[in-house]
């Protein structure tokens, strides 16, 4: 009962009341490609902007948004990737104009209709467990990026993805998963990956100390849950029998407070603590508080299947190969740093390529929207990153 009480406290912490509206048009940037999917009647949007000379495009790049967000925000970045490379981003599951309250809203601005109600996109979410839907857009998107990219000048070129935070992790285990098999991940040359999500948050303050004993307590248990690890045998069966009582109880908490009518009131808002935490820009802030395309909620078992998502990449994370550009910040508490350190740990001699930026002192997540000149500086040292990657290709 105590845990019960703990968690629907924390819930009531973000706040139960939620309205969101939208009143201007998705910002689209780029020439869209659509990609119906097979099994449903959903299709996807592959955004795509092309250098003034496309034919001498040396590679094309994918970029990958981070949860909740949309690729709409991407414009600038793309922009400044576009002119030498050939880009290309989506909305992945359940997000920007691959949710469907959010493409209806869009659909009626576009027709001019005034402000639409936004409130139940979170509840596209509704059919995700773990990651394998946005996996999916993510392989649908990639294959079309690297057909177009074929077509323009009917060359094989090298492909970069460019990813951040939930983002990374689809990425990354999707990346993992492709490995031994002949298909479009052969062509992947390269990942940038911004403040991954490869560690669960760590709220900061007084949300912290409530919070974070719970959070700590799930992920402990989720990596332990029928997963031995190394421990000596008393420890080993501490541990086991910690992780057969508090997963299948967080599991069915989870699972119960996401069922319908439950969920109106027990999925939680994003804390307004994040804010300050995704940049140092007052003008983006602003910006990100306006913006009616972000899903301001996530369903609790949507949460619970990220954090099963972290706990089994790290299993296997030291069989990622593919050469990388690593980047997070050291007191980021949305994807905390030791998710990174870790993986730099268990991979960074895999490639020769490979390398690490830590920006230290800092605690920002969103790195490709911190204020000027880090915002410029960082989108140079990606383009040399990638530039260095094609010339040990040559």
């Amino acid at each position: 009962m105590a845990l019960t009480g703990l968690l629907l406290m924390l819930t009531m912490l973000s706040g139960c009341v939620h309205q969101q509206f939208t009143s201007e048009p998705y910002p689209r940037w780029g020439e869209e490609s659509g990609i119906t999917q097979s099994g449903d009647n959903r299709s996807l949007i592959l955004r795509v902007l092309f250098p003034p000379e496309s034919a001498k495009a040396r590679a094309c790049v994918l970029l990958v948004h981070g949860m909740n967000e949309h690729i709409g925000r991407y414009g600038e970045v793309a922009r400044y990737f576009a002119r030498r490379f050939i880009v290309a981003g989506f909305d992945l599951y359940a997000h920007g104009l691959s949710n469907p309250v959010l493409q209806q809203a869009d659909q009626a601005m576009v027709s001019g209709a005034g402000k639409q109600d936004v409130s139940d996109a979170y509840l596209a979410q509704a059919l995700l467990r773990d990651l394998e839907l946005l996996r999916w857009d993510l392989d649908q998107a990639l294959k079309k990026t690297i057909t177009l990219c074929d077509a323009q000048g009917g060359i094989e070129r090298p492909v970069f993805i460019i990813s951040h935070s939930l983002g990374a992790l689809v990425a990354a285990s999707y990346l993992v998963q492709r490995r031994n098999e002949d298909d479009p991940t052969r062509r992947v040359q390269g990942v940038v990956f911004l403040a991954p999500a490869f560690a669960v948050s760590e709220p900061p303050g007084w949300r912290g100390w409530l919070a974070n004993p719970l959070i700590k307590l799930s992920f402990h248990a989720e990596t332990h849950f029928l997963y031995p690890q190394n421990e000596p045998l008393p420890l080993l069966i501490s541990n086991q029998l910690l992780s057969l009582v508090t997963v299948p109880l967080l599991d069915g908490l989870f699972e119960v407070f996401s069922w319908p009518g439950l969920r109106n009131f027990l999925t939680p808002t994003v804390p307004d603590w994040v804010m300050d935490y995704l940049t140092n820009s007052e003008e983006e802030k602003a910006r990100l508080r306006a913006d009616g395309w972000i899903v301001r909620r996530s369903l609790l078992r949507y949460v619970k299947g990220i954090e099963q998502e972290i706990v089994h990449f790290r299993r296997q994370m030291d069989e990622f190969t593919i050469p990388y550009y690593l980047v997070y910040s050291e007191y980021d508490p949305i994807t905390p740093s030791w998710g990174g350190k870790d993986f730099a740990r268990a991979t960074l001699m895999h490639a020769a390529d490979n390398e690490v930026l830590v920006l230290p002192n800092l605690p920002y997540h969103q790195h490709l929207f911190l204020k000027e000149p880090a915002r410029t500086e960082l989108l140079k040292n990606v383009e040399q990153w990638m530039n260095r990657r094609l010339r040990s290709l040559e």
